[in-house]
């Protein structure tokens, strides 16, 4: 197979050219996937043996940064996809025996993987209105029913909704509301209504809208074969829930550098000091940025799940989701009043930069998650409200 960082860095000027019109329309970018279905890149963290490429965390972060500098929703509705098949691939197989998964979750996990190197796209239901993406206080609900499983709720914040071939939705049981399981529904299944309500300050091309279900689905779309397994994933190997949003959004923070770069180029501007300031000081904050987020993905490929990983990986979603914003911001104002007229590329950027700190976990969970490691406490468990 190919490159797939060299198939993303020839991608990204595309999604660039792109961008403004999806943005300016809140319009799914379907030749932004058109492309990445061609370059094998929903194969990404697919097994070589199943025919992806077989990425770990930190080709992934590579790969989403470059995309991010093309068009950050691009690269964040990707980053679902990613996150789904990364986290099916990389669960360790004896951790999953330890926990009871039968034998047969391994066969139709690996069924999913192939369809995804094929090209099948999958998206993330998981957050609610209400409850964010806190697994523990979501109100869609499952039931067993024979060999079938029903599942009744509305999710929202959907990216790709209506565009993937299936979701991940997370649910509680009926029977146990401390029972939190997920299962990967596919996009056909009757019961599936999409409710068109995104439209957002920022990502506007992710299409986020809310996702009603009341669907009938086999046993197999259980995910990991055993019920309950969602709260213990998000805890032990949080990555995929958290730091890989961070490459996105310092791709997004590199891609604000660069335009404000061509800005100020453009107006005759750049020798003011006061506008080589901001840049550097910009570059210096966006480097910093990207090698937490190259540090935690290194971390996560060695020793997922790990207590100096964990940690990197939080350290990475506040580092990203706030300089993203304040780097967009500065640049904005380095390039002047005019950059904020709608359809420069500046002002688009400003908007997505300013969704990173809101993107679960938000930087102030973030935050409270270091301060109470740093404090010896147990940053899953201690304070006054469930991370997840």
């Amino acid at each position: 197979m190919g490159d797939p960082l060299a198939a993303a860095r020839r991608l990204a000027p595309r999604f660039a050219g792109r961008a403004a019109g999806y943005d300016r329309d809140g319009a799914f970018p379907v030749d932004d996937f058109a492309d990445l279905r061609a370059e094998g890149l929903f194969g990404l963290m697919v097994p070589a043996h199943l025919g992806g490429f077989g990425a770990g965390f930190t080709d992934y972060a590579s790969v989403a940064f470059e995309l991010a500098r093309g068009n950050g929703a691009t690269a964040l509705v990707f980053n679902m996809h990613a996150s789904v098949t990364g986290a099916l691939a990389g669960i360790p197989e004896e951790m999953a025996r330890s926990l009871g998964v039968p034998d047969e979750f391994f066969a139709a996990r690996d069924e999913i993987l192939k369809a995804a190197a094929r090209g099948a796209f999958y998206a993330v239901a998981m957050s609610e209105r209400g409850a964010g993406s806190r697994l523990s206080k979501l109100s869609t609900e499952y039931v067993r029913d024979g060999d079938d499983y029903l599942i009744k709720g509305t999710k929202s914040f959907v990216s790709g909704s209506g565009q993937a071939d299936a979701y991940l939705v997370a649910a509680r049981s009926s029977d146990d509301p401390q029972t939190v399981s997920q299962f990967l529904v596919p996009a056909t299944s009757p019961g599936i209504r999409i409710e068109e309500t995104w439209d957002s300050l920022g990502m506007r091309a992710t299409c986020s809208h809310d996702l009603h279900l009341d669907v009938r689905i086999p046993r197999t779309s259980l995910l990991g074969g055993v019920e309950g397994l969602a709260l213990w994933f998000a805890q032990l190997m949080p990555h995929w829930l958290v730091a890989s949003y961070a490459a996105v959004y310092v791709g997004v923070a590199q891609s604000a550098i660069e335009a404000c770069v061509a800005h100020v180029s453009g107006r005759g501007v750049a020798e003011l000091p006061w506008v080589r300031s901001r840049l550097g000081r910009a570059d210096a904050a966006v480097a910093a940025a990207r090698l937490a987020v190259e540090q935690a993905a290194r971390m996560v490929d060695s020793d997922p799940g790990g207590q100096d990983t964990n940690r990197w990986v939080w350290r990475a979603k506040l580092l990203a989701g706030t300089t993203a914003a304040e780097v967009a911001a500065s640049m904005l104002e380095a390039a002047g009043t005019s950059a904020t007229r709608r359809g420069n590329p500046l002002e688009r950027l400003y908007r997505d930069a300013r969704c990173g700190s809101l993107q679960p976990a938000t930087s102030d969970v973030c935050a409270d998650w270091l301060g109470i490691a740093a404090l010896g406490g147990d940053p899953d468990s201690d304070g006054s409200a469930p991370r997840w």
